[in-house]
């Protein structure tokens, strides 16, 4: 990948970024001189800390941090230290999402209050917290979703809320202005991870024959518009969604 931009002095937090589009934002980042937050949230099985300390290695001077958004205390220790190593913040990409499909008749009360809490109130903790430490001029991008604009079956909870991160973002974006921070969202279509790698053949061959390009996307082609919306020169736009779905939604 040939990259545009230079990072350096910037210090930049991705969250969930132990593998999947959040590792390979931070891995690009850190490769363009940032110095690197990787956060990942810590699971019984303990995966998710090996392969955070896989996403730390390959970034030189990076720290590694375990930190479940959905948390307000945790987040507000991890803001803490990163205030405390770094002296505050310039880069903050709002990844960690989870998935827990089922239909509305089905779906539990856990099932929908835990996507809601980590994906749409992580979001919040973690723009809420960040301001005071994100210096102007500083970027924030969240990672919404084609499934928050059209609404997929059997995801209420997961596009209930990325339409609520959608909704956050131009909130936040207008109340940041003033300390010339930018706050976007990048929403995805249909990105070749483990968690789309889950879908029946069927769902997905369906799928894909509604894409004009023909294709899923690469972690890369989302990547490079995150990188762009952290770069100065995207520093006029703010409160905007950039939409990455090879047509699939117009």
């Amino acid at each position: 990948m040939t990259i545009p931009y230079d990072f350096s002095g910037k210090v930049a937090l991705v969250t969930g970024s132990s593998r999947g589009i959040g590792a390979g934002i931070i891995k690009a980042l850190g490769s363009m001189n940032a110095r690197c937050v990787v956060n990942y949230v810590a699971d019984a099985e303990g995966r998710n800390r090996l392969d955070a300390e896989q996403v730390a290695a390959a970034i030189p001077n990076s720290i590694l941090m375990q930190c479940d958004v959905g948390d307000a205390a945790q987040v507000t220790d991890m803001m803490k230290t990163i205030q405390d190593q770094f002296g505050g913040l310039d880069i903050l990409v709002n990844n960690a999402g989870i998935l827990r499909d089922r239909t509305l008749k089905k779906m539990s009360d856990v099932e929908w209050q835990s996507v809601l809490q980590v994906n749409l109130s992580g979001t919040f903790n973690c723009i809420r917290q960040a301001i005071g430490k994100l210096r102007p001029g500083g970027r924030i991008v969240n990672l919404a979703s084609v499934a928050g604009l059209v609404g997929f079956f059997g995801q209420a909870n997961y596009a209930a809320s990325k339409a609520g991160i959608i909704a956050l973002t131009k909130v936040a974006a207008r109340e940041l202005a003033r300390e010339r921070i930018t706050v976007n969202a990048v929403a995805p279509g249909f990105v070749k991870t483990e968690i789309h790698r889950g879908m029946p053949e069927e769902v997905t061959r369906q799928f894909l024959e509604q894409i004009p390009l023909g294709h899923f996307a690469e972690i890369e082609d989302v990547v490079m518009p995150v990188l762009f919306l952290c770069a100065p020169q995207s520093g006029y736009i703010t409160g905007q969604v950039l939409h990455v779905n090879g047509g699939f939604y117009m």
